[in-house]
């Protein structure tokens, strides 16, 4: 073979080579197009529709949820591509957070992360068939909604409440004998009541939706308690601030439920009296009753404002119960059956 032959040759093998290769790795299908809305589902429920446009039709996707990350809803999606939309994109933030694209050779994943745990949500993914009319592409949808863990909370439609999840970020709260942190009890209780009321038709504002400082790092005590105050003061319409908390003692013994107080007007003794009598029944515990009490967010804040302390994280055995889901939910139920008692009141 001469010279000339034989450059050639390496040469075509050069050119080959990387175009046989593209054309292997070519996802069949692509994402050409993404949207989301806030949807009214019925009279009192609302829900988060995606659309992931692709440009053909493609039913080759699997759904799944990952034990180690509860909160992140994952669709595969095989042999399609990410076209031109940005991979990274933040949504509405009561139902997710955002959605997450990446691709691996030919397939494609779209991670949605959820504010709570998917077992928490109600979901449902389907496909929609290209409408010409509209200019949309076939697409994958979304929807995403609050389960409400099946429990109807009667008159608080239309209501507004604050929750405050007790401590949070730097601030642990209350140890437990076995390590359990309050701030972790606080905010899954808190959840819970979020996803009751909401499903019920009541708008909740949360003081904090992450585990993090209020304020920010490094904050004093006052700092981090205004901050928490300031969500109140920025919502003045809201008719409920309620800070969720658990207990704690020197002694191991100490057992029970309570709630406190700042008498600012005679609706913030009735506030508290109502949600204790909920925890109680629901819960069963030891009745502490309730109490006035000089702490900051409930002094200070514009609306009636309660601080429940739903059980003792030093006493080993309701630190058990508090690290259980099923205490938890009960514990929700009996502040949700309490709001609703309260607004029940305040109607008469």
């Amino acid at each position: 073979m001469s010279k000339k032959i034989l450059f050639v040759f390496c040469i075509l093998c050069i050119l080959l080579v990387p175009t046989t290769y593209a054309a292997n790795n070519r996802a069949a299908y692509k994402i050409n197009q993404f949207s989301y809305s806030i949807l009214q589902t019925n009279k009192q429920n609302t829900a988060l529709r995606i659309e992931i446009g692709l440009n053909k039709a493609s039913n080759d996707f699997k759904v799944h949820i990952d034990k180690a990350t509860p909160q992140q809803l994952v669709i595969d999606l095989n042999q399609v591509g990410i076209g031109k939309i940005k991979h990274n994109i933040s949504l509405d933030g009561t139902f997710a957070k955002r959605i997450d694209f990446s691709q691996v050779d030919n397939n494609s994943k779209a991670v949605i992360l959820l504010p709570q745990a998917v077992a928490m949500m109600q979901y449902k993914v389907y496909t929609m068939a290209a409408d010409k009319k509209t200019n949309k592409p076939f697409r994958i949808v979304i929807e995403i909604m609050n389960k409400g863990l099946g429990f109807n909370v009667d008159g608080v439609q239309g209501k507004t409440i604050i929750l405050d999840p007790g401590h949070g970020g730097s601030d642990s709260g209350a140890i437990g004998p076995d390590g359990i942190m309050e701030k972790d009890v606080t905010f899954a209780v808190a959840k819970k009541v979020q996803s009751m009321l909401e499903s019920s038709g009541a708008k909740v504002i949360m003081t904090h939706t992450d585990d993090v400082d209020v304020y920010g790092v490094n904050a004093s005590d006052h700092q981090e308690l205004q901050a928490r105050v300031d969500v109140g003061r920025r919502n003045p319409t809201a008719d409920v601030f309620l800070s969720i908390h658990a207990n704690s003692f020197t002694s191991p013994q100490a057992h029970g439920t309570a709630t406190y107080y700042y008498a600012k007007s005679s609706s913030d003794g009735l506030l508290a009296q109502a949600l204790q009598d909920g925890m109680v029944e629901s819960g069963g515990l030891y009745d502490r009753g309730v109490s006035e009490a000089n702490f900051y967010v409930i002094k200070y804040s514009v609306m009636p404002a309660a601080l429940v302390e739903m059980a003792f994280v030093s006493n080993p055995t309701e630190q058990d119960l508090l690290n259980s889901d099923s205490f938890q939910d009960k514990m929700a139920k009996g502040i949700c059956k309490g709001l609703s008692a309260f607004f029940g009141q305040m109607r008469n």
